[in-house]
């Protein structure tokens, strides 16, 4: 019996290499569609408190799925220069390029005298619910992770 003379051919085009399409990047302009309370969100008092910077020893996403939708937590480990340092962490709205920046610094009254003793504090916060598309986070300019939102 004759084999038929595709077989081959065929058998060879499923070894040569497809190409597949470049990715593109996320299309529109990324939203925060519901923004998630920030307990240590700037006080409108602020302004008569001293800035001062703090030390970041660990910081984490982790993706809550036992939230309907699902979305982002960031947890802080780190100290403060003082222990009446109040700490502060101003979340911004994503860029045109999906990074979403957060600044963390602390607060202190320059009238009160306190202990120059580093105060320890764990701290986390909830990221709101997005638009669809892949978000970089940055804390203190610095890359800390990614997460996609669908």
């Amino acid at each position: 019996m004759r084999k038929p003379a595709f077989l081959p051919a065929f058998l060879l085009s499923a070894c040569l290499a497809v190409s597949t399409p470049e990715a593109t990047s996320t299309p529109g302009t990324p939203l925060v569609i519901m923004v998630e309370q920030n307990p240590y969100a700037p006080k409108p008092r602020d302004d008569r408190l001293d800035r001062t910077g703090i030390i970041l020893t660990s910081i984490n996403l982790t993706e809550r799925t036992d939230l309907d939708p699902a979305r982002v937590e960031i947890d802080f480990l780190g100290s403060m220069p003082g222990v009446c340092n109040e700490l502060r962490m101003q979340i911004n709205p994503p860029d045109e390029e999906y990074r979403i920046y957060i600044e963390t610094y602390s607060a202190a009254d320059p009238n009160i005298k306190c202990e120059n003793v580093f105060q320890q504090f764990e701290a986390s916060i909830l990221l709101g619910i997005y638009s669809p598309g892949r978000y970089s986070v940055w804390v203190n300019d610095e890359f800390v992770g990614d997460f996609i939102s669908y």
